[in-house]
């Protein structure tokens, strides 16, 4: 039985909403993702940010295994964009969240 075209996915998933735009506040939290997710997602929020001016960044990744960090971090280390990450101090998250400095245009 074909699913009508905002079903989503298999039975029993919601079906697809529209994007809900996300406010640009220069932060990023990604608990709710997986290494394996974080991929695309980084680049183009970084590519975002810069678009409306950000500069100085925080992604939260937690603390978990580090798996999250770790991905996060060899992804910050090859983008053409980034200037320097470093962890966050206690006050911002401590090892749980790296800050981001993108380059000057």
């Amino acid at each position: 039985m074909p699913l009508p075209p905002d079903a989503g996915g298999p039975p029993g998933d919601p079906p697809f909403e529209d994007p809900v735009p996300l406010p640009m506040d220069g932060t990023l939290d990604l608990h709710a993702f997986r290494p394996s997710e974080v991929g695309d997602l980084v680049p183009e929020w970084l590519a975002a940010c810069r678009a409306t001016g950000l500069r100085e960044l925080r992604i939260v990744h937690g603390k978990g295994t580090g798996a999250l960090r770790r991905s996060v971090e060899a992804i910050l280390a090859r983008h053409p964009d980034v200037a320097a990450f470093r962890p966050a101090g206690e006050d911002a998250g401590g090892w749980g969240a790296t800050l981001v400095s993108l380059k000057a245009d």
